[in-house]
């Protein structure tokens, strides 16, 4: 007779893990001059950067898309809408805090 595995702890999920959240806020330009001012005066250059930092196509930068993918990808709370308006009212802000949430997470080493 052969003997059946009892499972007594249920594997963790990826998905449980605790909300994440932005290592900036939207209007947060000062904590990192350089990028708000690649943001401000060169848009296609920081789409470009922050397209290639999450190896996706050079025209998806400051997408809806990108901003909802990288929220899900690090659990940080929102939804759609509020990417949708983040970029339409605010697009340099958004990516510009995008871009600085991936370099700080870069620097921390979980990006």
């Amino acid at each position: 007779m052969a003997s059946q595995t009892v499972v007594t702890v249920q594997p963790m999920f990826l998905a449980a893990q605790q909300p994440g959240e932005w290592q900036t806020g939207l209007l947060d330009c000062c904590s990192d001059c350089g990028v708000c001012l690649c943001g401000t005066f060169c848009f296609t250059c920081l789409t470009c950067q922050v397209a290639g930092d999450m190896n996706e196509c050079s025209l998806c930068g400051s997408s809806v898309a990108m901003r909802t993918l990288y929220r899900t990808r690090y659990n940080i709370p929102g939804s759609i809408l509020q990417d949708c308006c983040s970029i339409w009212w605010c697009g340099p802000c958004a990516l510009c805090q995008l871009k600085r949430d991936i370099n700080r997470r870069r620097a921390m080493g979980i990006f």
